[in-house]
């Protein structure tokens, strides 16, 4: 894999930092296991040891019900999101690709001149302006990025000795 190109670890790290969990935290381990068992249907159950280790990159082969079960777990993330691959790296190109009309669209689209492509995102650009819809991100080809961070607040001795009981048991 090239160094350029995020790993599914640093990957599932980002989209863990990024998403909030059923508290309005970004997700552990842990609390991604437990989304996982409280999905509706059938589905695979994930360990919080199995995702610490996926997200450490220890482990780096899931199986794709496991990825499946994540991706779900994280608030519908496209589990073409974590394959190693530079297409899909934009998170933000598999999720409107999700929409029957946006693949419309991209099959309307192929195979135009660049010009004319250049032409249909500028259009579009100003259209999403126009409506008060904010831009659009840049691909970047990396991982999701986590929040800015904020000044770190004190755990209290609960809070930390559940941390402590949470990191170790992940190891």
């Amino acid at each position: 894999m090239s160094p350029r190109r995020p790993s599914l670890a640093a990957k599932l790290k980002g989209l863990m930092a990024s998403r909030r969990d059923v508290n309005g935290r970004a997700f552990s381990a842990r609390t991604l296991s437990a989304a996982v068992d409280v999905l509706p249907g059938e589905h695979t159950s994930v360990s919080h040891a199995a995702v610490a280790k996926l997200a450490s990159g220890t482990q780096d082969n899931p199986t794709i019900a496991t990825v499946v079960a994540l991706c779900e777990a994280l608030g519908d993330v496209p589990p073409a999101h974590l394959l190693p691959h530079e297409s899909y790296d934009d998170l933000h190109a598999l999720e409107a690709f999700e929409s029957p009309s946006a693949r419309r669209v991209l099959a309307l689209l192929h195979g135009l001149p660049e010009s004319e492509l250049l032409n249909v995102i500028a259009d579009l650009e100003r259209r999403r302006a126009d409506l008060g819809l904010p831009p659009v991100p840049e691909p970047h080809g990396g991982a999701e990025e986590a929040p800015p961070s904020k000044q770190r607040r004190r755990r209290s001795k609960d809070e930390a000795a559940q941390y402590a009981a949470d990191t170790l048991e992940g190891l």
